[in-house]
Formats: C-alpha cells, structure tokens, sequence
C-alpha cells in the first residue's frame, strides 16, 4: 500500500510529500519527526502541524495513520518501552556467568539512555504521567525489566521470589539513575568506565545472591 502527497522534501532527510511510500515506511518517518518534536517541546507544546512540517507531509497524511497527538505519542512511548525491556532480556540471555550477566544489564540501561533521539526522555521524564495509559506504559519499562531480573536470580540462587524481586529493583534503580546521571555530566566519565564502575558497585552488593559463573 502507498499513498502519494503534496512534493517536498521532510526536515529529516527522509521521503516527503509527492513521494510514494510503503504504509511501514511512511509510518516509521512520520515516528522519527513525532519522536524529534516531542523530546524537544514535551507532550503540551508538540503540535501536529509541527510533526506534519517536519516529517514534509500534508495533515491528512499525518491523521491517516494517527487519529490524534495522543495516540500518535503512545505509539513511540510504547516503541521506546520495548527497546529497553528487549535489551535488558538480551543482556541477561547474553551470558550465563552471573557478575557479567550484571554488567551487561547495567550497560543496557547506560545504551538505552545513549542512544539516538534521546528516546530515554519519553520513558523516564515524560510529561503526561496523569494519562493512565502514558503511566501505565512508563511503569512498564520498570516491572517488566524487574521481572526479568528476579527471574534469572530465583532461577540461579534459589533466593524466594520477594527477596530476589528487591535486588532486581535494586539493580533497575540504580542502573536507570546513574545512567540518566551520567549523561546529565555530558558523558564526562567514558560510558565503558561508567558500566564498569556501577556494575562492580551492584556485584559487590548483591554478588552473594548470585553464586553461579561459568
């Protein structure tokens, strides 16, 4: 399916108006110049004449494929949610020596936080908390990082599932604040060092819960 409009030339450098695009392609372009808008102006202040003019596509195009500025955030909220919960499962999957497993999952939280477009800002600093959904997607990038993380240390200790579901929380806290510290600092510490030093903090804490490495 594609869809044609006015000519131009978006402000992303993507495809604009009076170029054909596949409905996928048009609508990751259209998340890009919303994701942009948004980390810049904050929910209240984006406007969707704004997304329009930066993605260089008519309203109608833009109202197409989002109803509304609403529904158009919690698709890129909901998208940013993901990222971080699928890196934070990868890291614990990406070994089975449990000090690199910690290392890992701090550094999924400091390249989440790092990455482009500043996709973290939606997740931990949105502005929109009083929307049940916008909360409930929020909270969501907390529990479901927790819950994979008290599972691989019930599964590795033996630890019952409320204690090992505090040093789950532990770790996210502490991995999700010092990352949002660290880049606060303008990254003034090498991020490797960064991971390096809150992943042996975390270790020596809770490395007695975490008996197995291979």
């Amino acid at each position: 399916m594609t869809e044609t409009a006015q000519t131009t030339v978006g402000h992303n450098g993507g495809a604009g108006r009076g170029v054909r695009l596949p409905r996928t392609a048009r609508r990751a372009q259209l998340l890009a110049a919303a994701q942009d808008v948004f980390v810049s102006n904050g929910y209240h202040a984006a406007a969707m004449d704004e997304i329009a003019e930066r993605a260089g596509v008519s309203k109608p195009v833009l109202y197409q494929h989002f109803p509304g500025k609403l529904e158009l955030y919690m698709a890129l909220l909901e998208s940013h949610v993901d990222e971080l919960v699928n890196r934070v499962r990868g890291a614990l999957e990406s070994t089975t020596d449990n000090k690199q497993r910690v290392k890992a999952t701090v550094g999924a939280f400091y390249d989440f936080v790092d990455g482009e477009g500043q996709a973290f800002r939606m997740v931990f600093e949105s502005d929109l908390r009083s929307e049940p959904a916008v909360a409930q997607a929020v909270e969501r990038a907390t529990t479901e990082s927790v819950k994979a993380i008290t599972g691989t240390i019930t599964a590795d200790t033996g630890l019952d599932e409320h204690r090992a579901r505090l040093l789950a929380v532990g770790l996210v806290g502490l991995s999700q604040v010092t990352a949002r510290a660290w880049l606060a600092d303008d990254r003034q510490v090498p991020k490797e060092d960064a991971v390096a030093l809150i992943s042996n903090l975390a270790w020596r804490g809770i490395g007695g819960g975490f008996p197995l490495q291979h």
